[in-house]
């Protein structure tokens, strides 16, 4: 059993394709999370400034991005690295 894990973590396979799986995945689920806080801080700040709405909801999206651009860089790494 342990020969056969051995053999297939030296020919890039099995164990290496479940740990992009599980990076890549992780990934995706930190920036959901990520998005999703940003959003509720968002919601947040406009109901306590409804005035202040455009400004916030302008850094809200530039946040967003660069998060979903993080976690982009994370699934191609994920994915080009093994």
């Amino acid at each position: 059993m342990l020969l056969s894990i051995l053999l297939q973590v030296a020919t890039g396979t099995g164990l290496a394709k479940l740990g992009e799986a599980l990076g890549a995945g992780l990934a995706v689920i930190g920036a959901g999370l990520g998005i999703g806080k940003i959003g509720e801080s968002a919601m947040e700040g406009i109901a306590r400034q409804p005035e202040a709405a455009g400004d916030i909801r302008m850094n809200m999206i530039i946040a967003a991005a660069l998060v979903e651009g993080v976690s982009l860089f994370a699934v191609v790494v994920c994915g080009f690295l093994l």
